[in-house]
């Protein structure tokens, strides 16, 4: 289905031809000037000068051949040379109708679906979700979604921190406090224990314990550091006691995640990237890719052209050790072997974006990615507290995740209960899904790349540009739909009145919202489109008489109108990563 404002495109484009000018001059756009016109065409004043005539002329040339034209219902040409132009109503309703029927409200799909990988939530095993982790996971979340709404097979993956210096300190600190544990016996060849000698608590609070003395004994950071070294090496029983680190971790994230309605395909870490890290390296050798910087093996990555300095991508210190760049190369080879990706996408904090742009030109500069493969990190800001530095809990400390999700689950239960939006028995169901929205909404309707403060009173407020408000709106749709009792028969009718048509208007940007959130891999984008169709939803509830309207055939128009945008509502809020509750 071609989108309204192509259409609109195509139908002045014929009258400029068929006034004798050039169709390139046709290009419609919604008008700049809402209280005079719907949509404008400036192209008169671009076309007044290869036809060497005044734009108020050529403008009323293409304006006598557009009063023909079905689809307004106004053309005006006005000085210098505007085309002002309103919709007529019967082509906007039919419009708007074959919308509602339309597979995916008549979204325009790529040709060829794509394989896309999106790296996102990246968080470390054995230590707590803290709220440097939301963006990323709600971000990456809405963007793999908004994705998959366009056909594309997308596969998240979560990307753990799992083979790092951490599982070395929790290994050291384990064997001082259980030295009679069975993994640290080397002469030990029998089943290791099935059960985790640790909870997920107790695992939490071991990691900072080992992490704080390591930085005051220096004898037991070199117990780490071989721990670290003996485990990538496949010591046999700190393998074991890895696996029951990860199978504790994992579940307990899996957990948290899933609090947060954000999933993921692949859960695969820094370990499963282990394999191709030597093949990689002795490949990048025989290509004369690696050189020495001071001891180190490096991969030279600047560019003639480069406006700034880009150092080169460190894969091998001095002492031997690799770095985040070598695991990440050793990813990029993992994920075009398995997946062949048409695009990969990084969801990580912008303050990273050096460190893609070297790890990208290396893979590019080795053949690691194919050239037709896309690379992109998508980074963002941080979430700043009221004082405009980043989020702390009242104790000056980082925040763990669920206390953050807690917090705003308790203050919306609070607002609830107070204001007896729904029964008793609903009373945990709503309040979970309206701190979502308010949670997912307050951030994801900034712009990705930008800062923001964290307002919980804002956040969770149900007036202005929230997610309790798009879900109020809803909700309300959904009460007036329970009301009338049944579905429509008839197709929506021209509107009656100016907020009818403002809604009908604003339904037709549905595509043009979601492929600027998919190019721009910006879902403030839908956030925007979806606040400004919930304004327009509860003007016309509020101008228009729809239950007690006594004529059944636009009663019927009104409840087909608001039914397709309860339905675009819907979708939109999913696709951010969130669900509107029965009642409110």
């Amino acid at each position: 289905m071609e989108k309204l404002i192509d259409l609109l495109t195509n139908e002045v484009s014929a009258a400029f031809e068929r006034a004798g000018y050039e169709a390139r001059f046709g290009r419609v756009a919604p008008s700049n000037r809402p209280d005079l016109c719907e949509y404008q065409c400036n192209g008169a004043l671009a076309a007044a000068k290869a036809y060497k005539k005044a734009p108020i002329q050529i403008a009323n040339d293409v304006a006598a051949q557009l009063r023909a034209c079905g689809a307004f219902s106004k053309v005006e040409a006005v000085m210098p040379g505007f085309l002002n132009l309103d919709l007529d109503e019967g082509y906007l309703a039919a419009y708007v109708d074959a919308l509602r029927s339309a597979d995916k409200f008549g979204l325009p799909l790529p040709e060829a679906p794509q394989t896309i990988v999106i790296d996102y939530g990246g968080p470390n095993v054995a230590k707590p979700l803290h709220i440097g982790h939301l963006r990323s996971a709600i971000i990456g979340e809405s963007v793999k979604r908004i994705e998959r709404y366009f056909g594309n097979r997308v596969i998240g993956d979560i990307h753990l921190g799992d083979w790092g210096l951490q599982m070395g300190l929790i290994i050291a600190e384990l064997q001082e406090r259980q030295p009679a544990l069975p993994y640290f016996d080397e002469s030990f060849t029998g089943e290791y224990p099935e059960k985790a000698p640790f909870t997920i608590s107790e695992l939490e609070e071991i990691y900072p314990t080992a992490s704080a003395r390591s930085k005051q004994d220096e004898a037991f950071a070199r117990k780490a550091h071989d721990a670290t070294a003996e485990l990538q090496q496949g010591r046999r029983g700190y393998r074991a006691l890895w696996q029951q680190i990860m199978a504790v971790s994992v579940a307990d994230l899996k957990k948290n995640y899933a609090n947060l309605n954000v999933s993921f395909e692949s859960w695969l870490g820094e370990s499963d990237a282990q394999p191709y890290i030597q093949p990689m390296l002795d490949m990048l050798e025989d290509k004369g890719l690696l050189t020495e910087s001071e001891g180190a093996r490096v991969i030279e990555v600047a560019r003639p052209d480069d406006q700034k300095e880009i150092p080169p991508c460190i894969l091998i210190k001095s002492d031997g050790a690799t770095l985040y760049a070598t695991t990440d190369l050793a990813t990029l080879m993992q994920r075009e072997q398995d997946f062949h990706p048409n695009k990969i996408l990084y969801v990580v904090d912008k303050r990273q974006s050096l460190h893609f742009e070297q790890v990208f030109r290396a893979a590019r500069k080795s053949g690691i990615i194919r050239d037709e493969t896309e690379l992109h990190h998508i980074g963002f800001g941080t979430m700043n507290g009221k004082d405009g530095k980043p989020f702390k809990t009242r104790a000056g400390g980082v925040m763990r995740l669920e206390t953050l999700i807690a917090e705003i689950t308790d203050f919306v239960r609070a607002k609830v209960v107070e204001n007896q939006l729904v029964d008793a028995s609903d009373t945990e169901d709503v309040t979970k899904k309206i701190a979502m929205a308010a949670l997912k909404y307050g951030d994801l309707s900034n712009q990705p790349t930008k800062d923001y403060v964290f307002d919980m009173d804002r956040f969770a407020a149900f007036e202005g540009n929230t997610g309790p408000y798009i879900l109020y709106t809803i909700v309300r749709i959904k009460s007036i739909l329970a009301k009338y009792g049944k579905d429509s028969a008839l197709p929506i009718q021209a509107p009656t009145n100016k907020e009818a048509k403002n809604l009908m208007l604003c339904l037709t940007r549905f595509a043009e919202a979601l492929q600027t959130a998919r190019r721009d891999y910006a879902p403030n984008a839908i956030c925007a489109y979806i606040y400004e169709l919930a304004g327009c939803a509860n003007k016309f509830y509020h101008e228009t008489k729809i239950l007690s309207e006594p004529d059944e055939q636009k009663q019927q128009g009104y409840i087909a109108l608001i039914r397709v945008t309860k339905d675009v509502l819907e979708t939109c809020i999913d696709l951010l990563g969130f669900e509107a509750p029965e009642k409110m």
